[in-house]
């Protein structure tokens, strides 16, 4: 997916120059280096800034560490990826974001939390403690007790690591506590984890504070089981059933806040069809309300992109995003409540990616896991491409061996992986990365091409189907499939629109595509992208439009019939 990549650095180049024309304020200069500022103006919506650019914000300096044009939402402590504090200095590289923020005891009056340690390329010198988007405190460890709270009221917490030079991490998760009522009812249940078979979810609980005589659990409104300890069984549900429930305490005053956690019993079919999924990037190309989509369009599904690493083998949105809590997580929930649901891509053209980043295939597995755990998709995508992963053998072979560990680990999810292709089928690479796919014998559900930016000209449609038709070969010759068999392990990931290469992929050519798709029995369908799912004539290769004429979500409609 190169669009977004190149469109970054084209945002940069245009912020630099508009910074030139008067239209941004700060000067332009390189990433990490000192700011030349004279008076750091406030920061504004919808203003051009460049790297280094400064400005203020509730009284704090902040420096532009990406260029971009600032849209409302992004002020500079919500959008650590563009803004870092300060004026600059020798180490721009900030701490990595602190991990499964939770809470460890609650009483009427405080919120003890604990958190996952950062890491930094100098050294972690602390956190700083948020309650309700307002720093509380600060801590030097992974610890902190928010204390003066008010009896049954809800609070929302979030932490940021800090550095030696002021640089702050992302945002941690957010994490909702209730306080129990001061009348002296129990404290809230402990985090509840699952445990799941086809017919059964097993739910175990930390013990809350206070005077406890049991805890009831419920699904809904409805009481499900009521016990003295902290674990009990759902037992006589249904295979591949997803509950969500809520643990409380109880004594003879009352019952505590309760605790929520949601789980799907296994039994999940696997193979089979796959929804059409066009790809939905939430970090630029003015993303859309997924629902507002899904109403119009039918679609139900979206291949939310992409997973990152961030500092070392760590998962995150975009390489910097939480993987629970952001805006990612809000537009993955947004989709389920509508009915939908999500793959997960991994990787992509161009930034950070786990791949290189993950030195053994059980590190990049456990930090798959970590996406899965916190996402819970029904497809994983590994998005190999470029020169780091799709033509690094050893990166490759990595990639192909953690495979397996997730497969193993998680065998509801299906496993896709996606890549490049000329006009006649996979290149060398791709054939060998389907080939040593069956050497190791990965478990994979779905081979996906990428028909664009591949010399297609002014046939798409053609130059497509003779590259899924070489696929579909390749795919017989390391396989033994037949071809009903091969079609069935395959999928189409286009470009709508204009691609880089100018090539034209209009709503009839797609329409084709589908059709050859449905009546072929492949298995997956998808488009870069639902950001660009809009009209511009004339616009060119932009990152939210098409650059043709088209109505809305287009594409995803036509999609949707997939």
């Amino acid at each position: 997916m190169r669009l977004r990549r190149k469109l970054i650095a084209s945002m940069a180049g245009m912020a630099i120059a508009l910074t030139g024309a008067g239209l941004a304020t700060g000067v332009p200069m390189a990433y990490g280096a000192a700011a030349q500022q004279q008076l750091a103006a406030a920061w504004a919506p919808w203003t051009a800034y460049a790297t280094g650019a400064s400005v203020t914000y509730n009284g704090v300096d902040y420096v532009a560490i990406q260029g971009h044009t600032s849209q409302p939402g992004w002020e500079p402590p919500n959008v650590p990826a563009l803004w870092k504090q300060g004026g600059g200095g020798g180490d721009p590289t900030p701490p990595s974001v602190p991990g499964n923020l939770r809470s460890t005891n609650v009483t009427s009056t405080s919120a003890s939390l604990a958190w996952d340690a950062s890491t930094d390329n100098v050294g972690v010198t602390g956190y700083n403690v948020y309650r309700g988007g307002t720093q509380v405190g600060t801590a030097t460890g992974t610890t902190y007790t928010d204390n003066g709270l008010t009896a049954s009221t809800t609070y929302a917490y979030t932490v940021r690591a800090r550095d030696a030079a002021g640089n702050l991490s992302g945002v941690s998760n957010t994490l909702s506590v209730t306080t129990p009522g001061g009348n002296g009812a129990p404290g809230q249940p402990g985090t509840v984890t699952t445990t799941v078979t086809d017919t059964s979810i097993a739910l175990s609980w930390g013990a809350s504070s206070g005077t406890v005589t049991g805890y009831r659990v419920y699904e809904g409104a409805t009481q499900k089981a009521e016990v003295t300890g902290t674990s009990t069984t759902i037992s006589g549900l249904s295979v591949c059933q997803s509950h969500t429930y809520t643990v409380k305490a109880y004594n003879s005053v009352g019952e505590s806040a309760g605790r929520d956690v949601s789980a799907t019993t296994t039994g999940c079919p696997t193979g089979g069809k796959m929804p059409g999924a066009p790809y939905l990037y939430t970090g630029w190309g003015d993303p859309p309300s997924p629902t507002t989509v899904m109403n119009a369009t039918g679609i139900k599904s979206f291949t939310m992109a992409f997973i990152l690493a961030s500092n070392g083998c760590n998962p995150a949105w975009d390489g910097q995003r939480p993987l629970s809590g952001g805006q990612d997580a809000q537009a993955i929930s947004a989709i389920k409540a509508a009915g939908g649901s999500v793959q997960v891509s991994f990787g992509g053209w161009q930034g950070n990616k786990l791949g290189p980043n993950c030195s053994t295939p059980e590190l990049f597995a456990g930090a798959v896991q970590k996406v899965i755990n916190a996402v819970g998709p029904a497809v994983v995508d590994f998005d190999i491409e470029n020169t780091d992963e799709f033509e690094n053998l050893t990166v490759q072979d990595r990639i192909l061996n953690a495979l397996k560990i997730v497969k193993s680990a998680n065998p509801n999810v299906k496993i896709a992986v996606t890549f490049g292709t000329a006009t006649t089928g996979p290149t060398y690479y791709g054939t060998r990365l389907i080939n040593r796919a069956k050497e190791l014998a990965v478990p994979i559900d779905n081979y996906t091409i990428m028909p664009f930016d591949f010399g297609g000209g002014a046939n798409m449609y053609q130059n497509t189907v003779n590259a899924a038709e070489g696929l579909k070969n390749a795919l017989k010759t390391a396989q033994g499939w037949t071809d009903a068999q091969a079609y069935a392990h395959m999928g189409i990931s286009g470009m709508n629109g204009l691609s880089d290469q100018q090539e034209l992929t209009n709503q009839s050519t797609w329409t084709q595509i589908r059709d050859y798709a449905n009546s072929h029995g492949l298995t997956r369908l998808a488009f870069w992208s639902v950001n660009r799912d809009r009209p511009c004539p004339g616009g060119g290769v932009a990152e939210n439009c098409s650059g043709i004429a088209q109505e809305n979500w287009e594409f995803t409609k036509i999609t949707a019939g997939f």
